[in-house]
């Protein structure tokens, strides 16, 4: 699996039970938990205790004891060296290896705790409902037993960065601990590469993206002399766009204004090709082989939900639709039934929900293919005709 998909896995996991809770009327805090230096920290003795206990196959985790062990460093400082030390703590950066140790380590953390609890990385999230005093008691409760983890693995939260967000429209806005250090309150925080705001409209994380992909695109402007499509469609493609789409089956825009923002970097992309100006925005798609924005995410949503449907993915969503008995020939066959919802978070966060009523138009052929790149193929012939 991608560090992609697992982020966004991580993402959607955390956030579905939080907007659940908020779309049942609860009120829910949210804290955001750093801790300091995560990589050069990790405790080898104790990361190889760890593994030898979880079972883990005899020759992988001698490989990964040799791999740590003997390990020496020095430093310079103004010309000069330090003796050589032995390195008893860290797990290497910018490595996969690095990531799926230190996710082995923080396995036992957390593991008493009665709230949601998400840990990827040094990125770890605990939140819960908060209606009432002794909610917000349980959460601090499972907050000092993080923290009181974190001393025992010789690990240290950095308080400052340690944040809570309050959610919700009845949110009494409780206070927290982390060991002496009182929480700060955000209204948005960074959460694996997307702006989350204390509304969670995903506005901000639509705005976020538009910044950072209408920047690229003046780079290329100014920096690439030419102008054939040859040339800027890929560049706007392997460099411009994944911005406006990085993890977009979690933050898919919820306002028609958000979506405009984003379609309009394209629009500007593809004016920028000669012979393109003059053309309708339709058009300049049609002749450049590309699709608008909104068709993509629509089209990874069905994508998205074939895969439930087949069981290629598990474990994420079965519980919000279940397959109509319905199966006259005025449906496909594999018409998708919903719950209700109160909140819009909640209708348009998961694929699987607000994919729904464009999956139940599809045709029988399609939702029917034996595999997933027939269904692309019957999918694609099927949405040819729209922008």
């Amino acid at each position: 699996m991608g560090l992609q998909k697992v982020d966004r896995a991580n993402l959607i996991s955390s956030f579905e039970k939080v907007t659940d809770f908020l779309d049942k009327g609860n009120a829910v805090d949210l804290i955001y938990l750093d801790f300091s230096k995560v990589f050069d920290t990790v405790p080898h003795g104790e990361l190889l205790v760890k593994l030898g206990k979880m079972g883990i196959n005899m020759k992988i985790e001698r490989w990964i004891r040799n791999w740590l062990k003997g390990r020496l460093q020095r430093v310079i400082l103004k010309g000069e060296l330090s003796g050589w030390r032995e390195v008893t703590s860290g797990v290497p950066q910018g490595l996969v290896l690095g990531s799926i140790l230190f996710n082995l380590f923080i396995t036992d953390l957390g593991t008493k705790s009665r709230n949601v609890l998400i840990k990827f990385t040094d990125d770890t999230k605990l939140g819960g409902i908060a209606n009432l005093e002794k909610d917000r008691d349980i959460i601090q409760e499972d907050l000092d037993d993080l923290v009181n983890w974190s001393n025992s693995n010789r690990m240290k939260c950095n308080s400052e960065k340690c944040k809570v967000m309050h959610l919700g429209i009845n949110n009494k806005n409780f206070s927290y601990k982390l060991g002496m250090h009182q929480l700060e309150v955000t209204e948005e925080e960074k959460d694996l590469g997307v702006l989350v705001d204390h509304r969670m409209t995903m506005s901000r994380q639509c705005d976020m993206a538009v910044k950072k992909a209408n920047a690229v695109l003046g780079c290329i402007g100014r920096g690439i002399s030419s102008r054939d499509k040859e040339v800027l469609v890929p560049l706007y493609k392997a460099l411009v766009r994944p911005h406006l789409e990085y993890c977009v089956q979690f933050w898919s825009p919820m306002f028609k204004k958000d979506e405009f923002k984003l379609e309009q970097v394209q629009r500007r992309a593809t004016r920028m090709i000669p012979g393109m100006e003059n053309l309708s925005y339709e058009r300049r798609l049609k002749e450049l082989g590309l699709f608008s924005l909104t068709k993509r995410r629509l089209r990874g949503d069905m994508i998205a939900l074939y895969k439930y449907i087949r069981g290629i993915n598990t474990g994420e969503g079965e519980e919000f639709f279940e397959l109509s008995t319905n199966v006259d020939t005025k449906t496909n066959g594999y018409k998708l039934a919903i719950g209700k919802f109160r909140l819009e978070i909640r209708q348009r966060f998961l694929t699987i929900i607000r994919g729904v009523k464009f999956w139940n138009s599809l045709p029988r052929e399609a939702v029917g293919a034996k595999d997933l790149s027939g269904f692309k193929i019957k999918l694609d012939k099927f949405m040819e005709e729209m922008v």
